[in-house]
Protein backbone atom coordinates (compact mmCIF):
# COMPACT_ATOMS: atom_id res chain seq x y z
CA UNK A 1 0.00 0.00 0.00
CA UNK A 2 1.36 3.34 -0.73
CA UNK A 3 1.32 6.41 1.59
CA UNK A 4 -1.30 7.54 -0.32
CA UNK A 5 -3.73 5.04 -0.56
CA UNK A 6 -2.86 4.39 3.60
CA UNK A 7 -3.83 8.18 3.75
CA UNK A 8 -6.97 7.85 1.53
CA UNK A 9 -7.97 4.80 4.15
CA UNK A 10 -7.70 6.83 6.90
CA UNK A 11 -5.21 4.68 8.25
CA UNK A 12 -2.51 8.07 8.69
CA UNK A 13 -4.91 11.10 10.29
CA UNK A 14 -2.44 12.43 11.68
CA UNK A 15 -0.65 12.85 8.52
CA UNK A 16 -1.83 15.46 5.74
CA UNK A 17 -1.52 14.88 1.77
CA UNK A 18 -0.92 17.40 -0.98
CA UNK A 19 -0.52 17.06 -4.79
CA UNK A 20 1.34 19.45 -6.88
CA UNK A 21 0.74 19.79 -10.50
CA UNK A 22 3.71 19.60 -12.76
CA UNK A 23 3.19 23.47 -13.30
CA UNK A 24 3.07 24.56 -9.91
CA UNK A 25 6.47 24.59 -8.63
CA UNK A 26 9.46 25.36 -10.49
CA UNK A 27 11.72 22.17 -9.62
CA UNK A 28 9.20 19.47 -9.14
CA UNK A 29 11.97 17.12 -9.75
CA UNK A 30 13.83 17.60 -6.39
CA UNK A 31 10.41 16.17 -5.01
CA UNK A 32 10.56 13.04 -6.00
CA UNK A 33 12.55 11.19 -3.41
CA UNK A 34 9.70 12.11 -1.11
CA UNK A 35 6.55 12.11 -3.59
CA UNK A 36 4.28 9.44 -5.42
CA UNK A 37 4.84 10.25 -9.14
CA UNK A 38 1.42 10.87 -10.92
CA UNK A 39 -0.19 12.01 -14.54
CA UNK A 40 0.43 15.18 -13.87
CA UNK A 41 2.48 16.22 -11.18
CA UNK A 42 3.52 14.36 -7.40
CA UNK A 43 1.84 13.45 -4.65
CA UNK A 44 3.24 13.70 -0.98
CA UNK A 45 1.67 11.99 2.20
CA UNK A 46 3.64 13.69 5.41
CA UNK A 47 3.35 13.36 9.27
CA UNK A 48 1.24 16.93 10.29
CA UNK A 49 3.24 19.85 11.27
CA UNK A 50 6.03 18.45 8.53
CA UNK A 51 3.79 18.49 6.16
CA UNK A 52 1.59 21.55 6.71
CA UNK A 53 5.59 23.13 6.41
CA UNK A 54 6.81 21.46 3.54
CA UNK A 55 3.56 22.40 1.85
CA UNK A 56 3.65 26.23 2.55
CA UNK A 57 7.18 25.84 1.04
CA UNK A 58 6.74 24.10 -2.00
CA UNK A 59 3.54 25.50 -2.78
CA UNK A 60 3.53 29.23 -1.14
CA UNK A 61 0.75 29.10 0.24
CA UNK A 62 -0.14 28.96 4.19
CA UNK A 63 -2.64 25.38 4.40
CA UNK A 64 -4.68 26.88 7.03
CA UNK A 65 -5.02 29.74 5.08
CA UNK A 66 -6.13 27.66 1.49
CA UNK A 67 -8.60 26.21 3.42
CA UNK A 68 -10.08 28.69 5.09
CA UNK A 69 -10.85 30.91 1.78
CA UNK A 70 -11.83 27.50 -0.11
CA UNK A 71 -14.13 26.57 2.76
CA UNK A 72 -16.27 29.24 0.80
CA UNK A 73 -17.05 27.38 -2.36
CA UNK A 74 -17.42 24.11 -2.47
CA UNK A 75 -16.15 22.11 -5.73
CA UNK A 76 -15.23 18.42 -6.46
CA UNK A 77 -11.84 17.00 -5.58
CA UNK A 78 -10.82 13.51 -6.95
CA UNK A 79 -11.16 10.59 -4.51
CA UNK A 80 -7.01 10.01 -5.41
CA UNK A 81 -6.42 14.21 -4.35
CA UNK A 82 -4.95 14.20 -7.64
CA UNK A 83 -7.10 16.53 -8.99
CA UNK A 84 -10.78 18.41 -9.52
CA UNK A 85 -13.88 19.59 -10.86
CA UNK A 86 -13.31 23.51 -10.58
CA UNK A 87 -16.96 25.47 -9.61
CA UNK A 88 -15.91 28.04 -11.54
CA UNK A 89 -16.09 25.84 -14.85
CA UNK A 90 -19.83 26.83 -15.39
CA UNK A 91 -19.40 30.36 -15.29
CA UNK A 92 -15.78 30.42 -17.16
CA UNK A 93 -15.69 27.60 -19.55
CA UNK A 94 -13.22 29.19 -21.36
CA UNK A 95 -10.65 29.21 -19.04
CA UNK A 96 -8.14 26.52 -17.79
CA UNK A 97 -9.95 24.98 -14.99
CA UNK A 98 -6.73 22.45 -13.97
CA UNK A 99 -6.49 21.77 -9.83
CA UNK A 100 -2.74 23.02 -9.44
CA UNK A 101 -2.62 22.34 -5.95
CA UNK A 102 -4.27 19.97 -3.56
CA UNK A 103 -4.27 19.83 0.61
CA UNK A 104 -6.03 17.49 2.57
CA UNK A 105 -6.35 16.56 6.25
CA UNK A 106 -8.31 13.34 7.56
CA UNK A 107 -10.61 13.94 10.64
CA UNK A 108 -11.44 10.78 12.69
CA UNK A 109 -14.86 9.81 13.45
CA UNK A 110 -16.35 12.60 16.38
CA UNK A 111 -19.91 10.55 16.52
CA UNK A 112 -20.89 13.80 19.12
CA UNK A 113 -20.46 16.12 15.88
CA UNK A 114 -23.15 14.25 14.26
CA UNK A 115 -23.58 14.34 10.32
CA UNK A 116 -20.87 12.99 7.82
CA UNK A 117 -18.52 12.95 10.82
CA UNK A 118 -20.68 10.60 13.32
CA UNK A 119 -20.36 8.10 9.90
CA UNK A 120 -16.44 7.64 10.05
CA UNK A 121 -13.04 9.13 8.98
CA UNK A 122 -13.83 12.14 7.05
CA UNK A 123 -10.92 13.77 4.15
CA UNK A 124 -11.18 17.40 4.05
CA UNK A 125 -9.73 18.64 0.56
CA UNK A 126 -8.60 22.16 -0.87
CA UNK A 127 -7.67 22.80 -3.92
CA UNK A 128 -6.61 25.65 -6.34
CA UNK A 129 -7.54 26.24 -10.01
CA UNK A 130 -5.21 27.60 -12.80
CA UNK A 131 -8.13 29.97 -12.67
CA UNK A 132 -7.08 31.45 -9.65
CA UNK A 133 -10.87 29.74 -7.74
CA UNK A 134 -10.32 27.91 -4.77
CA UNK A 135 -12.45 25.46 -3.98
CA UNK A 136 -13.33 22.64 -1.25
CA UNK A 137 -14.43 19.23 -1.15
CA UNK A 138 -14.94 16.06 2.01
CA UNK A 139 -16.28 13.16 2.25
CA UNK A 140 -16.18 10.05 4.53
CA UNK A 141 -13.75 7.29 4.24
CA UNK A 142 -14.44 4.73 1.88
CA UNK A 143 -17.71 6.61 0.16
CA UNK A 144 -15.36 7.62 -2.74
CA UNK A 145 -13.65 5.25 -5.47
Amino acid sequence: MTDRSEFLAGERPDDVAFFLHDDAVDNIDALEDYAESVADGVVLVLPGEQGRSAFQKAAGIDPMELAQQAMETEGTIDAELTGGFCPAEDDEPEANHTARIVFAFAQERTEEAGGIYAEGDVIHAYAVCTCGERYSDKWVVGDRE
